[in-house]
């Protein structure tokens, strides 16, 4: 399997459609990246919870993912289960998100997934990222809509448990839902990581890249 490095990271922007979809579809890898970039600046959309018992949930979570780093969390009111009926709004919000940083890797949803709100931001993503690196990140639930990953990032074992442990700590609003346990989290992160030949990995999609072979620089 080839590898390709990204280089230092000073600043990313990780996009949700509701609290809690970040930290389950990367979490890790938040931990990951701001425990190896220190400074890393972390700039977080989620369209659905302001005003709400979640917001205080997702904030929390946020900053606990992402330790070391500097955190900048927006969260919109558009309503659960209904973003498509709101376009304008999650544009509006989604373009004036975009103004407001400058990341090197962005981070969001996947294309394919079935809920119609995650599926609704990975569309929107790439209108305002247009010449950003997007990763669009995978998010367990009921649905089986499990994609095909392209993109694997290993991530050590004390990194995958300290992940399950964060999302019962800072999610208590979800933890009576079947889905929501360390054994689905950790079933699913051993999984990846046996389709890269690590103990775990988080997975991603590409949305579209450019590579210029043989080239060093």
């Amino acid at each position: 399997m080839i590898g390709l490095q990204t280089g230092a990271l000073r600043e990313i922007a990780v996009l949700g459609a509701h609290c809690d979809d970040i930290a389950i579809g990367m979490g890790a890898t938040l931990l990951t990246l701001s425990r190896d970039n220190p400074g890393l600046r972390v700039h977080a959309l989620v369209l659905c919870g302001a005003g709400t018992e979640r917001e205080a949930e997702e904030r929390g979570a946020l900053a606990a993912f992402c330790p070391d780093a500097e955190v900048t969390v927006t969260l919109l009111g558009i309503p659960d289960g209904a973003t498509p009926a709101h376009w304008n709004d999650v544009k509006d919000g989604l373009r004036t998100f975009r103004r407001s940083c400058e990341p090197d890797v962005v981070f969001s949803t996947q294309r394919a997934d079935a809920h119609q709100d995650h599926r609704l931001l990975a569309e929107l993503t790439p209108t305002e990222f247009r010449d950003h690196l997007i990763l669009g990140y995978e998010i367990l639930k009921w649905e089986s809509d499990t994609p095909s990953p392209s993109v694997f990032h290993p991530i050590r074992t004390e990194i995958a448990l300290e992940k399950a442990r964060l999302l019962h700590k800072h999610y208590p609003s979800q933890t009576d839902r079947d889905w929501f346990d360390e054994d689905a989290f950790l079933g699913l992160s051993r999984l990846r990581g046996i389709q890269c030949r690590s103990t775990h990995a988080e997975a991603f999609l590409m949305e579209k890249t450019i590579v210029r072979f043989g080239e060093t620089a």
